[in-house]
């Protein structure tokens, strides 16, 4: 058996883009693992807005200034989660649950990354109740119509998603 890393977790996503309610489940992740890796994913089977390389940096820009963020690494991947949980030793894998409707698909890749890796546990976690309705689709339609997303995401986010959305009507 592998050896892991009890107090490791990776939290994986494509984070396109990062929203407050990752942000959210990245503190919470942190109030109960000393490390945390934010795994962004290629994703190929998704079509994202922002690039692999724009979304690590948005997460990285997000949490840079939160009392929590020597605890984080932001790292890219592609291929299984479970193999790269395994690699970098973490003991848990993080997901977010904001509704039932999320249960079947999480508790579905829940018990393929326990059969792929039995060392590994996974943990869900639920965003502040402010954040349960957020979504990343929903933040980019709301800014693809020049809604305010303001208090949905980072700074860094808004700036980006104005950018890129003011890049697609002109």
């Amino acid at each position: 058996m592998v050896s892991v890393k009890k107090n490791r977790a990776v939290y994986p996503g494509t984070f396109d883009p990062v929203t407050n309610g990752h942000i959210s489940l990245i503190e919470r992740a942190c109030h109960l693992f000393e490390d945390v890796i934010v795994a962004v994913a290629r994703n190929t089977s998704k079509e994202p807005l922002f690039n692999f390389e724009e979304r690590i940096e948005m997460v990285e820009k997000s949490i840079s200034n939160k009392p929590y963020s020597s605890q984080v690494r932001v790292i890219g991947f592609n291929g299984l989660l479970a193999e790269l949980s395994r690699e970098m030793k973490a003991s848990a894998i993080v997901r977010g649950l904001r509704a039932i409707s999320d249960f079947e698909y999480e508790f579905q890749m829940a018990l393929m990354n326990r059969k792929l890796a039995k060392e590994i546990e996974t943990v869900f976690l639920m965003p502040s109740l402010k954040w349960v309705y957020l979504t990343s689709t929903i933040v980019k339609d709301v800014a693809s119509h020049g809604g305010d997303i303001g208090t949905l995401v980072p700074g860094c986010v808004k700036t980006a998603l104005r950018k890129q959305f003011a890049t697609a009507v002109g």
